[in-house]
């Protein structure tokens, strides 16, 4: 007989095999108590529990169940409470405006909502039919013993809706199914060498995907998950130093505050030798690899993906080939986006100036079973995404003779920074709704901290005036603070094309110049 994969698996492996061992160290510091450290078989209890409790509301199989939530046990407990009884969670960027956020729960048809109650008065005005602020537990779980009805597994149904910013202002809900994030979450494990040994700590928000593979796959190995809720350098340092910590994911910001804290760190750098750092997002500059790696003593390791790849595609993994290297040269090769990730086909589309932005490079597309399902409610959008049997990244890329590839051009015009994807035409809109503001382009330029931030182009209309500050208050009054511009210049004309579209490689180009890759 042929068994369905399903994130219950990693959950009842965890039960079965792990049961006796911590599992789950929760955050001390947050404001609804904190669980503590759980057992697997407490973790697994917890999870039965909150499936009885869906039951008891009425809420089905395949209905959506969507969070905000900053990093917790509570939540990580969802993933399998919720997903593991055959529900499909929508996992909410916590640093959303209310009204994105509503739009979310909305447009995603949640009957359940689960508010932190860090946020829960901020997003007052979001409910749904049933809305709980985390840590309620009596609304959470049902009574100790009451087991959920049995969900008949189906593999290729939908697990989670994962909203991401695109080329519109409304985020696309990106529909991920049972086989994707199991197919995702063994790749990962296997690419990083994990084991019953780790420990994890999770230094991206749970609701982010490109940390996504790492819940499931170290819980089915039966890994301790150690939750940090809000980043801090030292702190990082002292997880590492406590609990043993061997393995996180991060953005380039999180290694940047890392490096930061190791300059007053007094005593050994903890984890030398021990920790390997997962980077997704854009690379951050080589230096910074370098540094991790000299400073820290612990393994840089580049991963390329998207929401809509589970998200893993490519891993870039130092190679034996490459211990005699020089540091630079072997951080050079490390912030290449990688060789396709076991199971990945990749292709690059034919190149042409004008369909590519001019850049030059071919957009990169790929097959795998980490492939979306579709975007929910938005088919045509969907069969964009998918056209020809071939999901489009809308990322322009070459790949090299060695199977490596490399980014040079972001299609879709998003910014990743600090590990979140913004897009610039939604910041554009935001922009183009001041009055002083004629014409304006939103581009990403390279950043030691983020490895991305924001800057604004404006040409302002004639007779207006705006300063720089102004039109970042703007911004930030408008759409959530994370996607304003860190910067605005002001400039007589932008560059565009014959037929008035704006040439944005151009514009990026010198601030990328000098760097390892053009534009990423």
């Amino acid at each position: 007989m042929i068994v369905p994969l399903t994130v219950r698996d990693f959950v009842d492996r965890a039960v079965q095999v792990y049961g006796d061992r911590v599992g789950v160290v929760d955050e001390p510091d947050q404001p609804a108590s904190p669980l503590g450290e759980l057992t697997y078989a407490e973790m697994g209890a917890l999870a039965r529990r909150q499936a009885a409790r869906l039951d008891q509301l009425g809420i089905g199989v395949g209905d959506r169940v969507a969070v905000v939530s900053h990093n917790s046990a509570r939540l990580l407990t969802s993933f399998f409470g919720v997903v593991g009884s055959g529900r499909v969670l929508v996992p909410v960027n916590f640093r959303l405006r209310p009204d994105e956020v509503r739009y979310i729960v909305e447009h995603s048809g949640a009957r359940v909502l689960y508010v932190d109650p860090e946020l829960d008065e901020e997003l007052a005005g979001v409910t749904a039919e049933h809305r709980f602020v985390l840590g309620d537990d009596a609304d959470l779980y049902a009574d100790e013993g009451v087991e959920p009805r049995a969900w008949e597994p189906d593999e290729n149904a939908t697990a989670t809706i994962n909203y991401t910013s695109g080329t519109t202002a409304r985020p696309k809900g990106v529909q991920i199914t049972h086989r994707n994030i199991w197919t995702n979450a063994v790749t990962f494990a296997m690419h990083v060498q994990a084991s019953d040994r780790d420990v994890y700590l999770h230094t991206l928000p749970m609701f982010h995907a490109n940390g996504w593979g790492m819940p499931f796959a170290m819980t089915g190995l039966g890994v301790k998950h150690v939750v940090l809720r809000k980043i801090d350098g030292t702190e990082i340092l002292r997880r590492v130093r406590d609990h043993g910590v061997t393995v996180m994911c991060a953005a380039p910001a999180v290694a940047a505050a890392v490096l930061e804290a190791a300059q007053s760190w007094e005593g050994e750098i903890p984890g030398r030798d021990r920790v390997r750092i997962i980077m997704a997002g854009a690379p951050p500059p080589t230096k910074t690899v370098v540094r991790v790696e000299a400073e820290l003593g612990w393994e840089f390791i580049q991963i390329y993906g998207l929401t809509e790849t589970s998200p893993l595609l490519t891993v870039n993994r130092s190679r034996a080939e490459w211990d005699d290297l020089a540091p630079e040269e072997r951080a050079q090769k490390l912030t290449r986006a990688g060789a396709p990730a076991l199971g990945v086909r990749l292709s690059v589309s034919e190149a042409g100036d004008e369909a590519n932005g001019g850049g030059g490079a071919g957009e990169l597309l790929a097959q795998s079973n980490v492939v979306l399902e579709g975007y929910w409610e938005q088919p045509e959008e969907s069969a964009k995404a998918l056209a020809g049997g071939w999901f489009h990244t809308g990322d322009g890329a070459v790949i090299g003779d060695d199977g490596y590839v490399t980014i040079q051009d972001r299609k879709k015009d998003v910014i990743i920074t600090g590990g979140e994807n913004v897009s610039s035409i939604e910041v554009e809109d935001v922009l183009f709704s001041h009055p002083a503001v004629a014409e304006v382009a939103v581009i990403g330029v390279p950043d030691d901290k983020w490895g991305e931030t924001i800057k604004a182009l404006v040409v302002l209309a004639e007779g207006e005036q705006a300063s720089e500050a102004d039109l970042i208050a703007w911004c930030k009054d408008k759409a959530a603070g994370y996607k304003a511009p860190t910067t605005v210049e002001f400039r007589d004309e932008l560059a565009r094309t014959a037929t008035g579209k704006l040439q944005k490689f151009k514009l990026r180009a010198p601030y990328w110049e000098g760097r390892d890759r053009l534009v990423n």
